[in-house]
């Protein structure tokens, strides 16, 4: 399996300030799905700035395994030939998804109504994920699936040999369930749709309307309705992929909390429905400004300028939650060194992640001196001025704890350790060097 390396432990030390400018790589959630809708759509689909982490080459090997010819042109340069909306052939062995919630449940959607069999595998940190999520809508396509006790992998989904729409509202906020269901919804008759509480992340709708999709977003009474005419004949895009902002948050985390430090993050994302961490930075006080805004790839960005800032505390309300679901590790880094009280609301969805991960900060922030209170749908961060350090961070072979934890240590007395970093590589294998490019001792 993909990820069974033997642990590596890590250790980050305060040192002089951070300088330079932070090539992030490219954002993850398009790369999933900029390979994903090629292989679905007509024709050759050129991808530039395409994330080389191991969640994104997991999703490209799967899209070859499905019938797509995928080939690495030059770095984050691909070129996928894809087999159209339904044309997706039988794999010939299992599915391996690695460690990628968004990899597999996006995979599972894209089949489902492929009258195909397909298994799903992934490492023990996947394994140990709910499905159920999304193969309960799928099973309404007319999918046959069958999982491990509590709906977890490995799952064999038969796809629907003749699919129905679905009118389906998700239970929880997750881009991952809507677009899991509009994947589906591809190859079924009619119109799908999904309705959410509060808007997702929008990647999908904005990728699938460029590749020819036919596919419109409205807020009315019963709250966010995204409506899919399925059938259509995709056709192959050339696909610039943004910078991740979940990923560039820990280079801009890093800035924010080591004195002196003064950096440049250029090309990041500011797609609204995943900008909430920068909003909050903003009300907490944080030196950030936005340069050279733009659009690439049909997605807005801008240049980040950071410096470091004197914080303070404030409340995340539950509503912005899902537009910064992954930066919460992070932040309750940031709000360690931020004067008073960092209150996030909304986060449940965080216990259902690569790890639980309000369980996995409480504790490692609590290993390194930080005051921490938890609810299950809340964290509280008692900011400190000066964080003593001193722990080790167990990181559950998850990336954002691993990142988070190595960030932290980079501004506290004492060095922090982390028991494992190689999950690392599976989002941002490039971090290491990247932060020691700024000037961080980590090792």
């Amino acid at each position: 399996m993909s990820h069974s390396a033997d642990p590596r432990p890590m250790t980050s030390r305060r040192g002089g300030p951070l300088k330079g400018e932070a090539q992030v790589p490219g954002d993850k959630s398009i790369s999933h799905r900029a390979l994903i809708l090629g292989a679905m759509a007509v024709g050759e689909t050129r991808i530039t700035g395409l994330l080389e982490g191991q969640d994104v080459l997991d999703t490209a090997r799967a899209m070859a395994a499905f019938g797509a010819e995928v080939e690495r042109l030059g770095p984050g340069e691909w070129s996928v030939h894809g087999v159209g909306v339904g044309g997706f052939r039988e794999p010939e062995s299992a599915i391996d998804c690695g460690n990628s919630g968004t990899g597999v449940r996006l995979i599972m959607g894209a089949m489902a109504t492929t009258p195909i069999t397909a298994t799903f595998v992934g490492d023990a940190s996947l394994s140990r994920r709910p499905m159920a999520r999304v193969t309960e809508p799928l099973s309404q396509f007319g999918a046959q699936i069958t999982a491990r006790e509590g709906g977890r992998l490995p799952i064999t989904i038969r796809g629907a040999q003749d699919p129905v729409p679905l009118h389906y509202r998700t239970p929880v906020a997750s881009a991952q369930i809507k677009s899991a269901i509009l994947l589906a919804g591809l190859n079924a008759p009619g119109q799908t749709v999904v309705i959410e509480a509060e808007p997702t992340r929008d990647h999908s709708e904005r990728m699938l309307s460029g590749f020819g999709a036919e596919i419109g977003t409205r807020t009315t009474e019963e709250g966010h309705v995204i409506t899919l005419t399925g059938r259509p004949e995709l056709t192959a895009q050339a696909v610039a992929v943004p910078r991740d902002p979940s990923s560039a948050a820990f280079p801009v985390a890093a800035a924010l909390i080591v004195p002196g430090s003064d950096i440049r993050v250029p090309g990041v994302s500011r797609n609204p429905t995943r900008d909430g961490l920068y909003v909050t930075l903003l009300e907490m006080g944080a030196d950030i400004v936005f340069e050279n805004v733009r659009e690439e790839g049909g997605e807005p960005v801008a240049d980040l300028v950071v410096r470091h800032s004197a914080l303070k505390g404030v409340t995340v309300p539950s509503g912005r939650a899902a537009s910064m679901i992954d930066e919460f590790p992070i932040l309750s880094v940031i709000a360690s060194f931020a004067e008073g009280v960092t209150v996030m609301n909304g986060v449940a969805e965080l216990r259902v992640k690569e790890s639980d991960r309000i369980d996995a900060m409480a504790r490692g922030l609590e290993a390194n001196g930080v005051r921490v209170e938890e609810t299950r749908d809340s964290m509280t961060v008692h900011g400190m001025s000066r964080v003593p350090g001193g722990g080790c961070a167990v990181t559950h072979l998850d990336h954002r704890i691993a990142m988070s934890f190595l960030v932290l240590g980079l501004a506290t007395d004492n060095p922090v350790g982390i028991d494992d970093g190689g999950p690392i590589a599976t989002s941002f294998p490039d971090f290491l060097p990247l932060m020691a490019g700024l000037g961080a001792e980590l090792g």
